[in-house]
């Protein structure tokens, strides 16, 4: 959401129009839209006021009253994607996009970090024919490297001389 306008703006815009000012010509003249103009006009008749209403959910969001269901959800299922914790809550009558429930997260301070490793490289049969193939590319790798540091030397004696 955009940030309100200023009560000095809105004050001026409603004296404007009080003048004897058409709507339109203060939205002309101090340009703001018409919808904005009316808006001001019917605030200041209704209650005297012209400050903006609050912006946002009353109580801090739509999950405030979640917050310990959240909090042992994660600690049951750790690997709980953001994706599956937004399902979960709508089937607990809560409709929130995965940003929301990201933001949630971050505010109760929870880190929701999906581990690096995929989940099969702890399976033992997995792991094994990993260690394998990396054993196996080992000395490509170290020839490889050895390869590099002696073109990097090479290049700066080059550049020393």
């Amino acid at each position: 959401m955009g940030k309100p306008h200023p009560i000095e703006l809105r004050a001026r815009v409603v004296a404007f129009v009080e003048e004897g000012n058409s709507h339109r010509e203060a939205a002309r003249h101090f340009r703001v839209s018409p919808r904005f103009v009316n808006n001001m006009v019917i605030l200041k008749r209704a209650s005297g006021e012209r400050a903006p209403a609050r912006q946002g959910h009353l109580g801090g969001g739509k999950l405030t009253g979640h917050e310990e269901w959240v909090r042992q959800r994660l600690s049951d299922n750790g690997d709980l994607t953001l994706d599956e914790l937004c399902v979960e809550l709508a089937g607990r009558g809560v409709s929130v996009v995965r940003s929301t429930a990201s933001r949630f997260l971050h505010r109760l301070g929870l880190s929701h970090k999906e581990s690096l490793q995929a989940a099969e490289q702890l399976r033992p049969e997995i792991a094994r024919s990993r260690d394998q193939w990396i054993n196996h590319r080992k000395p490509f790798f170290n020839k490889a490297l050895a390869r590099l540091i002696l073109i990097d030397g090479e290049a700066d004696q080059q550049s020393i001389q």
